[in-house]
């Protein structure tokens, strides 16, 4: 009778260690799981206070010419620069690919890889691309924001600073669009929008771009569009 008693003690024990262990397993699941939904590789939880800008183009490559002879490389920086401006204001650390008129490699597959790297080594909450666009139609205006088409958290990202585009422009019916060919956006581990903030292939939209004054408020549109995305991801 003791042997059995003893043995069935030892089963009850044995078998609350296993629940014990399986309990232990699944905690640790769910503790990498959670890792990897706040991490830009699986490995490192990403900094919620940190965004990277990036001014498109630079140097040789001047990205497009406006219909009033502006280039895009420079639009781009001033706009960028002014978004770190507030962004700072608002205490949230900023990285730029550049902060003047140069490319970061000699061709454009290899500036495009460096713009990437930083943004993936930042490991940053937001990466954000500020671009112009342009069409073969003049009339075509408004800014448009573009995200990688699997990237959920790319989609607000992208819809939050869509949104704060509209108010400056309200006439401007475009939406936030998915796309899955963008470099930038194929290549990021971190959520990444381009922001393509108007047409310059629309005159009158390129002489508002190339004036200080309505930098001012596209900067002011995306950069409160981004402190929006940061503050839904504490």
């Amino acid at each position: 009778m003791k042997k059995k008693v003893k043995f069935a003690a030892a089963a009850v024990v044995f078998a609350l260690l296993i629940i014990l262990c399986h309990q232990g397993a699944e905690k640790l699941r769910r503790q990498i799981e959670a890792g990897r939904a706040v991490s830009g590789t699986g490995t490192a939880v990403r900094n919620t206070n940190l965004v990277v800008l990036d001014a498109g183009h630079g140097g040789i490559d001047a990205g497009k010419t406006g219909a009033n002879g502006a280039e895009e490389k420079e639009i781009n920086l001033k706009i960028a620069m002014i978004i770190k401006e507030i962004l700072e204001e608002a205490d949230v650390e900023v990285i730029m690919t550049r902060t003047d008129d140069q490319r970061l490699a000699d061709t454009q597959v290899e500036d495009l890889k460096k713009r990437t790297e930083i943004m993936n080594e930042a490991n940053a909450v937001l990466a954000v691309s500020i671009h112009q666009n342009s069409y073969h139609e003049e009339s075509v205006h408004g800014g448009q924001v573009f995200y990688y088409t699997d990237s959920a958290e790319g989609k607000t990202a992208a819809e939050m600073i869509q949104n704060s585009l509209r108010t400056i422009d309200p006439e401007n019916t475009k939406e936030a669009k998915a796309n899955h060919t963008y470099y930038i956006l194929k290549r990021t581990k971190v959520p990444v929008v381009i922001a393509e903030c108007g047409f310059l292939s629309n005159y009158a939209e390129a002489e508002k771009l190339a004036s200080e004054e309505y930098q001012r408020e596209v900067a002011e549109a995306v950069a409160e569009g981004i402190l929006q995305y940061i503050e839904s991801t504490r």
